[in-house]
């Protein structure tokens, strides 16, 4: 899965409708250049290609007054948000999906309820437990990896990277069981995108939430 898709498809839905350069500016805000491939050019291609698969609705503005060409005004269709919810879904169920589409879901899960995003992440769960079962069905981790030769090793990474991944899971289903976060369906939603105009405060290499700067 390309997280691209789902970055762009949530970045719309968030607004109603959006043209290509506030979601741009929205992805930039949240950092998804660095950890994605959300280029400029990949997120205008990524806003056409959805509206020629019937995604998005493409709506051609009037020309400004300043004498500037008219823009396009994306919206989501029916069948947008059908696979933006798809895609969202798939990804958080995943136990192996990259790190750039995983992150872009959870940038996206408040749009699910709480109860739905819980159960999801438990699939998760569930899946890499299964999966590492598989791996400790050849190889037994209190034995080291040397018990295979150096191949142990990739064994050895598989198991650390899968115990890791489902501590991450169950803490982030407790905060939610906890009730952290607004979900569907909750409330007024966090909004996660500018409004037309807000200057992007980490546009131009300027910090993002949680660097030291």
């Amino acid at each position: 899965m390309s997280a691209i898709r789902l970055l762009v498809l949530g970045a719309v839905r968030q607004h109603g409708r959006a043209h290509g350069y506030q979601v741009r500016n929205d992805l930039e805000y949240w950092g998804a250049h660095e950890w994605s491939n959300a280029k400029p050019g990949s997120i205008y291609h990524a806003l056409k290609q959805l509206a020629k698969q019937g995604m998005l609705l493409a709506n051609e503005t009037a020309p400004s007054t300043a004498g500037g060409p008219p823009r396009t005004e994306y919206e989501m269709t029916p069948a947008g948000r059908e696979e933006y919810l798809r895609l969202l879904r798939e990804a958080l169920v995943t136990y192996d999906q990259k790190m750039d589409v995983m992150s872009a879901a959870l940038g996206c899960i408040v749009d699910l309820e709480r109860a739905e995003a819980v159960e999801l992440l438990k699939e998760r769960l569930r899946a890499t437990e299964t999966w590492r079962a598989s791996v400790t069905a050849h190889y037994i981790p209190e034995g080291g990896p040397q018990q295979l030769g150096h191949i142990g090793e990739i064994m050895n990474l598989w198991v650390h990277t899968a115990d890791a991944g489902a501590e991450w899971t169950r803490g982030l289903i407790a905060r939610i069981e906890g009730g952290a976060y607004v979900f569907a369906g909750e409330g007024e939603p966090f909004v996660g995108v500018l409004a037309e105009g807000e200057e992007n405060p980490y546009a131009n290499g300027g910090p993002h939430p949680g660097d030291d700067a």
